[in-house]
């Protein structure tokens, strides 16, 4: 069970990867080991972020990253699909959000709440599976099987635009610009003089 991040980097041990992002690393295996159904809380902003999504529409996001080259971990705790996020992600996607006409829509059905938790936040990470396990705490497990590397803002953002935008051919509006105003005065430019 190892991570390879890049071409020139080396094999890492799915465990101690995610355990690095806590002081005491050892300490978080042992507990995983000793309770391997209870997350344990790891500080995000220096190994990885996490981006927080409600689980389903986190599905279906985690299918339009694996079209566009794979997902990086994603995890589900509590009705939320936890994505882990490079480092920044969780500074950075409510900038990229805001500038997708988002934020402050009445399209919260359609686009949810995304959660982002950096540096100084603290959130439960469940045990990597073991090899030949379940890992149901996990969609995307960090094992090693597709690009595991934690996935970018950039990457989060247009999964996110995907989903909604395949959602339309389901029966519903799920538009991410702002409702169009009933009171505008339209023309129709389609003809010319």
């Amino acid at each position: 069970m190892s991570i390879s991040f890049g071409a020139d980097d080396p094999p890492l041990d799915t465990a101690a990867w995610l355990a690095s992002a806590s002081p005491f690393p050892r300490s978080v295996r042992a507990l995983w080991a000793a309770f391997p159904d209870r997350p344990q809380p790891l500080p995000c902003g220096t190994v990885f972020d996490v981006v927080s999504v409600p689980a389903v529409f986190g599905r279906r996001m985690v299918g339009h990253l694996a079209s566009a080259g794979g997902a990086g971990p994603v995890a589900v705790d509590r009705g939320r699909a936890l994505f882990f996020a490079r480092p920044g992600t969780a500074r950075r996607l409510p900038a990229l959000l805001r500038w997708e006409e988002w934020h402050g829509q009445p399209v919260a059905e359609a686009v949810p709440a995304f959660l982002g938790y950096g540096p100084g936040d603290v959130v439960g990470v469940p045990a990597p599976p073991l090899p030949g396990g379940s890992g149901t705490r996990w969609l995307v497990p960090p094992d090693g099987t597709i690009a595991a590397r934690p996935t970018g803002a950039r990457e989060l953002l247009w999964a996110a635009v995907r989903t909604v935008r395949a959602g339309r051919g389901h029966g519903r509006d799920l538009s991410i610009s702002a409702p169009a105003d009933a009171g505008a005065k339209v023309y129709d430019v389609s003809r010319r003089r």
